[in-house]
């Protein structure tokens, strides 16, 4: 059972998120806050496993309250919810302790793959901005792209392929396009991720930024 200190300052979207979660299988919220105090004193009262942490809190620097909770809580995990999808803000929010990150106009079944994500120890990056911003990385001018194929030891086909899962295909309709069979594709994923030292699309984004390969 995941036990959930959820936060949001919203009132109203408090309770409908409570009462969506409610309705999931294995979810338990513990606790609900809506400003900092609160939440400080929730993880101290209730010990959650796992916090729902609203980054547009009114009043509060989300950021220094990432840095806060994760000093005084080092074994709690932390799903971020957001409404920006700038790369560097979301890099930021993972380079500060957050385990995931969620736009808050996600659907209410990713949010809850979100949590049990983050709650079984994994990272966690919704579908919207990983595919944007991989998009981004892929769909570059062709400079940009020889320099992020070269940065990441890549081949061309390897991008080719990194292009189309930005764009949502699966393997069957990536090996449909480029005219191949599903368990090559399936062998070139594998080896985007083993070239790149990457587990998942979160990581990827951030390697990808960090070595400044996603146009401003």
């Amino acid at each position: 059972m995941i036990r959930l200190l959820l936060t949001e300052g919203n009132a109203t979207v408090r309770q409908e998120l409570r009462l969506g979660l409610a309705a999931a299988a294995g979810l338990d919220v513990v606790a609900e806050a809506s400003t900092s105090p609160e939440i400080l004193a929730a993880l101290e009262l209730v010990a959650p496993g796992v916090l729902l942490l609203d980054l547009a809190l009114p009043g509060s620097d989300a950021f220094a309250l990432l840095v806060a909770v994760r000093e005084q809580f080092p074994q709690l995990r932390v799903l971020a919810r957001g409404e920006l999808t700038n790369e560097h803000y979301v890099v930021r929010a993972f380079d500060l302790g957050a385990h995931g990150y969620l736009l808050k106009t996600s659907l209410p079944s990713e949010l809850v793959h979100a949590l049990s994500t983050v709650a079984a120890g994994r990272p966690f990056l919704c579908a919207a901005i990983g595919l944007s911003l991989l998009g981004r990385l892929c769909m570059s001018s062709p400079a940009q792209g020889d320099m992020a194929r070269a940065a990441l030891g890549l081949s061309k086909r390897e991008m080719e392929v990194l292009s189309l899962v930005a764009n949502g295909l699966t393997n069957a309709e990536i090996a449909e396009r480029l005219f191949t069979s599903k368990r090559t594709i399936e062998t070139h994923r594998q080896n985007i991720m083993d070239k790149t030292q990457t587990r998942n699309t979160a990581a990827l984004i951030k390697l990808a930024v960090s070595q400044r390969l996603l146009p401003e």
